[in-house]
């Protein structure tokens, strides 16, 4: 693993627990960064934290609720000192069928997690960056979110939601030391297949050139790179891991 240097940076990572948000809160902690995991699972957390050397810091959060958030964010403050990192990992998939047969409950269940509690955060970090003059966020989309996947309706526009308020803040903030990107991955293997039916990750495997899923560990080094002082020169922009599907 190639390290990165954070020694004296802090990072937030939402859905920090497993998954993807895991593997960037590792490689960030072996790289000297304080980290802060913020994820909805207490057990996973106290887990994660044990696995993780270094200054971990936990706040078990529902992201889409949006005073749990702000409380998270004036919590982790005093904890880690600063805030110079957010990386934006929590997201669920919802139920895979057309359209037409979605339910509205499920419907707004999914925006709330992927893209009003990607918000939140994102918001909730913004003034202690702007303090500092400094700050990198991060936020996971998919390749859903520029081609829409059947039967993924409200994921898919959820994910397209967060690429356009990636570019919409990264706008905002380009005359500051803040830096916005977002990153869209194709299907990785991680709990998250767990809410999916096997049809639709038959489906989104077929659509990948190189034939195979990612992993975390390589979303997570592109992740790094883009939370790190060398990612001076990119705001709002859409960096794409979907093995040769999105080449664009």
């Amino acid at each position: 693993m190639n390290q990165l240097d954070f020694e004296g940076r802090t990072a937030v990572i939402t859905g920090g627990a497993a998954g993807i948000g895991l593997a960037v809160a590792r490689r960030l902690a072996a790289s000297g960064a304080k980290v802060a995991l913020w994820d909805r699972d207490e057990m996973a957390l106290e887990a994660a934290q044990r696995a993780i050397s270094g200054v971990v810091f936990t706040a078990a959060i529902d992201v889409a609720d949006a005073d749990a958030v702000a409380h998270a964010a004036e919590m982790t403050l005093p904890a880690l000192g600063r805030i110079d990192v957010l990386v934006c990992s929590a997201g669920i998939t919802g139920p895979n069928v057309t359209t037409w047969e979605y339910t509205p409950e499920a419907w707004r269940h999914v925006i709330d997690v992927n893209l009003n509690g990607l918000f939140y955060c994102n918001r909730s970090v913004v003034p202690a960056m702007l303090k500092n003059d400094y700050g990198r966020i991060v936020n996971i989309a998919s390749v859903a979110g520029k081609e829409g996947n059947p039967n993924a309706p409200a994921y898919s526009a959820s994910k397209a939601g967060v690429i356009g308020l990636t570019k919409s803040l990264g706008k905002e903030l380009a005359k500051t030391g803040i830096r916005v990107n977002c990153v869209t991955p194709a299907a990785v293997r991680t709990a998250i297949f767990d809410q999916m039916t096997q049809q639709h990750i038959d489906f989104m495997l077929s659509k990948i050139p190189l034939g195979r899923f990612g992993s975390v560990d390589e979303i997570a080094a592109l992740v790094c790179w883009l939370a790190s002082e060398e990612c001076s020169f990119s705001t709002g922009a859409t960096f794409d891991l979907s093995g040769g599907r999105a080449t664009y």
